[in-house]
């Protein structure tokens, strides 16, 4: 019939594509071909770029071709180096007939450089979430003395226009910032502003929260920022929290604000020790590779003794022994000099075994009493809301941790209640749930070991204590037995910790 567009049957569709596809996969070979060729040669020449261009713009994502790239910009620059440097010494050239520092034709150079920052470009166009597109940038830029950061920044600017979330180019974003000496309180005024857009985007969220420890820091180092920022921080979050319940975005900041200062720099902590008079045992809240690095020293009146040769107990290198002849005396008292602290050891009661020390797994840090109110009309806010959907798995987790931040030991039971249901609302998550259980179990157990009287000798969790996996076992290092169900035996195998007695020290 005249005057009517042909539509292709699905098969004829198919054999198109084919043909297609088939062309496509020839002139790659072909191209790659030819590359490998040159590069064995040697050949890093403008035909070596052309054809490197004809694979990148369609397929931004091979590697070794953007390797071949730098291989060839690099052997450029050295050429043109070599080249300015010979017209010196021929004509006698003064330095001030070129820009660069580094004696380079600034022109040759800069369209050198221009050349390798458009393709980047029109690869970012194809494919904006290409790691080798956006490395080769940053490689280019590194290498021109006179790269335009103020471009770089719009760049992004106009980059988040197209896609907000694009953690890409947030995480360029800041790459160049740094380079150009963006102020941090600028960049957190940029971040408010795409939040303000748009609730979900989580990429933003994380920006955020690399830019407030440099602007309002903790000087306790308790929590992840000032307090007076952080009440700041928890009411904003908790408005777009309850903007869409159902988004994780907001939901992982605010647990991030709830959260410790944990995750700031700092050296691994002795949480507890024992000495015996063969040598002493070691547990850290945190892996470290080499022990000798504390310096550890044990200290008794004017006798000193340096500890050496600690060999490790578990995979974590989080619990390390000492065989060392130490003289211990029950009647004196001992304490142990770890870098600049120093813990006084307490000898154990009804024995000459020794002394040792302990402080249990912080379930939360101190806070003001005005934090404390906005901690507790969140948590009303979040209870409120899970009259309306119960079953919200957002909303019954960070429940559950606003009452641990609140208060650990009175918001226990209630706490694991909802971490319970969650199992169940959530349950391609069930294992995690149950491990974030175990830690909230062996926290409260842990804070009450010291206050009972087998204490530090035995270590005994209650058979309703239904557990397959034992978090913080570094801390029973300094037990001589370890009560624990058979069940959870079975379940642990030989990941089991080991007791004092084990060490045979």
């Amino acid at each position: 019939m005249h005057g009517r567009v042909k539509v292709r049957t699905t098969e004829e569709e198919r054999e198109r594509k084919l043909k297609e596809q088939a062309l496509k996969v020839r002139a790659y070979r072909s191209a790659m071909g030819r590359i490998q060729k040159k590069r064995q040669a040697g050949e890093l020449d403008d035909e070596m770029l052309t054809l490197t261009v004809q694979i990148l713009q369609r397929n931004p994502d091979v590697s070794t071709l953007w390797n071949i790239r730098r291989e060839c910009v690099l052997m450029k620059l050295a050429k043109l180096k070599d080249k300015s440097q010979q017209e010196e010494q021929e004509e006698k050239l003064t330095q001030e007939k070129y820009h660069d520092e580094k004696c380079l034709p600034a022109d040759k150079t800069q369209t050198l450089f221009v050349c390798e920052l458009d393709l980047t470009e029109q690869c970012l166009m194809v494919n904006p979430k290409s790691y080798n597109a956006w490395h080769h940038r940053c490689w280019t830029l590194e290498q021109n003395p006179r790269a335009d950061w103020q471009r770089e920044l719009h760049l992004c600017n106009k980059y988040l226009k197209f896609d907000e979330r694009n953690f890409h180019t947030w995480d360029y974003r800041r790459y160049v910032t740094h380079k150009a000496g963006v102020p941090a309180v600028h960049e957190l005024e940029f971040c408010t502003e795409k939040i303000k857009v748009n609730f979900s985007n989580y990429s933003s969220w994380h920006h955020r929260s690399l830019l407030l420890p440099q602007l309002y820091p903790n000087q306790q180092r308790v929590r992840p920022i000032s307090e007076e920022k952080l009440q700041q921080e928890l009411e904003m979050v908790l408005t777009a929290a309850f903007t869409d319940p159902n988004d994780s975005s907001a939901w992982f900041y605010q647990r991030w604000l709830l959260g410790s200062a944990a995750q700031l720099d700092r050296a691994a902590r002795v949480v507890a020790f024992r000495l015996g008079t063969a040598g002493a045992v070691l547990a850290l809240d945190q892996p470290s590779p080499d022990l000798e690095e504390l310096n550890i020293e044990l200290i008794s009146g004017e006798k000193r003794w340096q500890l050496q040769n600690w060999q490790s107990v578990d995979s974590g290198k989080t619990t390390w022994k000492c065989r060392q002849p130490l003289d211990y005396k029950g009647n004196k008292s001992y304490s142990l000099k770890v870098a600049d602290n120093m813990l006084e050891l307490s000898p154990i009661s009804g024995t000459e075994n020794g002394a040792f020390y302990f402080v249990p797994p912080h379930a939360a840090a101190s806070c003001s009493k005005e934090l404390l109110a906005e901690l507790r009309t969140q948590l009303q806010s979040c209870l409120d809301l899970l009259e309306f959907e119960p079953d919200s798995k957002w909303t019954l987790l960070t429940s559950a941790l606003l009452m641990r931040a609140i208060d650990a030991s009175a918001n226990h039971k209630k706490s694991l209640e909802h971490l319970a249901k969650l199992e169940k609302v959530d349950a391609l998550r069930e294992g995690y749930y149950k491990d974030l259980a175990a830690r909230w179990v062996l926290e409260s157990e842990l804070a009450k070991w010291p206050n009972v009287a087998w204490f530090p000798c035995k270590f005994e969790l209650p058979e309703e204590v239904s557990l397959s996996t034992l978090p913080y076992g570094q801390y029973l290092i300094i037990a001589d037995e370890l009560k624990l169900s058979t069940r959870l035996r079975e379940d642990l195998g030989s990941r089991i910790p080991q007791s004092f007695q084990e060490q045979k020290l």
